[in-house]
């Protein structure tokens, strides 16, 4: 859905996007049969005015969010703009990540840091960077040096140009050092850019509680705390102020790839 938000705006209203929070989808009737529509805050990063009007799209109109509520011709359109303008759209992406299905231990006879992907991983790892991409054109990459965490970001890096780091402090081993990781998670939170983290599922916990204490007012519902499926991810949405960051919205992305129903 995200693909897809970022290409039909692209093509029927000339603006490219970069996804923020998710928010409330509209369902309706549409002659006679269910109909749903996902919505996200965006941001504009660049407009094709030649793009319009077409078959589609009369006009594009940018107007505040109280002159766009009384524009608006049906009353879902109406919550989801009120929603938008409850919280702050101006946000920077921190994503953590599960790694793809990796080959089975039991298959496995090498070492375990070096237990790739298996091919759904593998098929997931490349869906996975365009996806990504809907979020963060670019971001800084840390992924723990194991070559299953590895493999998962590095589609995502050569399509953005960015080199994936390993970083020691990412491994899911008893001999990473909690504090370690929560010194890390505190230092790129405090650094304001967008962060991509792949990790494992035993410490993805640990890292997302160290996210939430490096912010203010954070609260998770239990259903984006629960652990993540392989090749799942969270997106926390993370916003500059005083006295510090504070954390607008956690979303949960876990049935994104082109192999998911």
């Amino acid at each position: 859905m995200p693909v897809t938000a970022c290409r039909e705006v692209r093509e029927e209203a000339g603006t490219a996007l970069t996804l923020g929070r998710r928010l409330t989808a509209v369902r309706y009737k549409a002659n006679g049969n269910p109909k749903q529509v996902d919505f996200w805050a965006a941001r504009a990063t660049g407009t094709d005015e030649a793009a319009i009007p077409n078959a589609e799209v009369d006009r594009v109109a940018w107007l505040p969010v109280g002159r766009a509520v009384k524009r608006a011709s049906y009353k879902q359109d109406v919550a989801v703009l009120k929603e938008f303008g409850r919280a702050p759209v101006d946000t920077t992406p921190l994503i953590l990540i599960r790694h793809a299905k990796a080959v089975a231990r039991s298959d496995w006879a090498g070492d375990d840091a070096d237990r790739p992907l298996d091919p759904a991983g593998t098929a997931d790892a490349a869906a996975l960077a365009s996806v990504l991409e809907c979020f963060v054109p670019s971001a800084l990459i840390l992924s723990s040096p194991t070559a299953r965490c590895l493999d998962t970001v590095r589609p995502y890096g050569e399509r953005t140009g960015v080199r994936v780091r390993a970083e020691e402090r990412l491994k899911a081993s008893s001999g990473t050092s909690p504090a370690a990781s929560a010194s890390l998670i505190s230092d790129l939170v405090a650094a304001g850019r967008p962060v991509i983290l792949c990790a494992h599922r035993e410490n993805l916990p640990s890292l997302l509680e160290a996210a939430l204490e490096s912010v203010s007012e954070a609260k998770v519902p239990d259903k984006i705390a629960k652990p993540l499926p392989k090749g799942g991810f969270l997106v926390l949405h993370i916003a500059s102020g005083t006295p510090g960051p504070t954390l607008v919205a956690i979303d949960r992305y876990e049935a994104e790839l082109n192999r998911h129903p």
